[in-house]
């Protein structure tokens, strides 16, 4: 057998790009914040993670500017080797002040600190427990480790608490959830997870990827529930709020330099370009300088909720600005993406493995930079494609 017979045999997107509804990797002309152009046709830029607006904020881009013109483009190394700059260690502390944490680490991606931190940490003999929503970052970091994965039934802290029961008292444990859950915009209870996770022994670790500019005044979800310190480690993207790419994990300085001497995914891969850098940074600061935005992004949130209830659209139970608008058949949710493309409005279609069978949906999301004008036009054309398709 061929290895590559599994290629040959994949059909499925090239059928859709033929048939005009394949959804994914659309080369847009222009993305400029809260709209975007796709070969001369504008949209309302409802898909996006840039949750604060500031991919496009003139200091933002003026900060990547000038770290290329000292630094240059790369710093070609690791973190482990030559690839450290002041500007770098300058983040770090920042970002470790603003999540409430002793120290934090920054990595090229996103992805590479949830590889690196957990299967750092988890060791043979050891336990990563998973809720089954977790990010697939999540997912990869633990199938790395040389520990046993456990994973318990979305938002379930019962069950929970019934894997924890049941792992050895002497195994080192680490429950690992979203903040805030990027496909269904629900939060993750920490106020009950985490008593269960000290009566058992067991370290938590919190992803907010999407929290951090969201919740909290922008802090995240520990700050959002008041329960910093009970968090063991709080990790975070760039590519979202801090409208750059990279990511980072905080937590207390011992166990933050262990991960810094351990993580494959920081000693064998290159830093952070300076570029990117010196633009969350100057996301953060704005973020610390402007709570108004974090203000703002939730009454277009609260505004775009309502409206969608009032439609008769089900959005499940987000409660943040990751709105889901469950469709629950998949040909049927590429087809209103399509529509709503079509009539000028940018979402993102879900599928299967993205979602359980059955919960197809299309993931809205929105921004500090949206305007109420721009949100009425949006539920206009989602009424008309809902009513079209009969959808509502």
């Amino acid at each position: 057998m061929d290895i590559f017979d599994k290629a040959y045999a994949f059909t499925e997107a090239k059928e859709a790009i033929e048939a005009g509804i394949y959804p994914y990797f659309i080369a847009l002309t222009e993305n400029e914040g809260s709209e975007a152009t796709y070969q001369g046709h504008r949209l309302i830029m409802c898909g996006s993670n840039n949750y604060l607006g500031l991919t496009t904020d003139p200091r933002v881009r003026e900060a990547a500017i000038q770290a290329i013109r000292r630094y240059g483009t790369s710093c070609t190394g690791s973190r482990f080797l030559n690839g450290t700059l002041e500007l770098h260690e300058e983040l770090e502390n920042e970002l470790a002040e603003f999540v409430g944490k002793e120290a934090a680490l920054v990595f090229s991606t996103g992805m590479q600190a949830n590889l690196g931190a957990i299967s750092a940490l988890v060791m043979r003999g050891d336990y990563v427990i998973l809720d089954k929503e977790d990010h697939a970052s999540l997912v990869d970091g633990a199938k790395l480790s040389f520990g046993e994965t456990k994973r318990f039934n979305h938002q379930d802290v019962t069950q929970l608490e019934r894997i924890l029961q049941r792992l050895p008292d002497d195994s080192g444990k680490l429950v690992v959830v979203d903040g805030l859950y990027s496909m269904e915009g629900d939060i993750a209870p920490l106020p009950e997870i985490i008593p269960v996770c000290k009566k058992y022994g067991a370290r938590l670790m919190v992803d907010d990827a999407h929290a951090v500019g969201v919740l909290g005044c922008g802090r995240g979800t520990s700050e959002h529930y008041g329960v910093t310190r009970d968090v063991d480690l709080i990790m975070s993207t760039f590519s979202k709020s801090f409208a750059s790419l990279g990511g980072f994990i905080a937590g207390d300085e011992q166990i933050v330099h262990y991960i810094k001497h351990h993580a494959r995914s920081i000693i064998f891969s290159a830093s952070i370009p300076p570029s990117n850098a010196a633009a969350a940074l100057a996301a953060l600061r704005i973020m610390r300088e402007e709570p108004e935005r974090v203000e703002h992004l939730g009454k277009i949130a609260d505004y775009m909720r309502k409206g969608y209830r009032q439609l008769g659209f089900n959005i499940g139970n987000s409660t943040t600005p990751i709105i889901p608008v469950i469709i629950g058949e998949k040909m049927l949710t590429v087809y209103t993406w399509k529509r709503l493309f079509d009539e000028g409005v940018f979402v993102n279609p879900v599928l299967s493995p993205g979602v359980q069978p059955g919960r197809e949906l299309l993931r809205t999301s929105y921004m500090a930079t949206h305007t109420f004008e721009q949100m009425d036009r949006v539920l206009s054309i989602f009424e008309k494609v809902g009513k079209e398709i009969g959808l509502i």
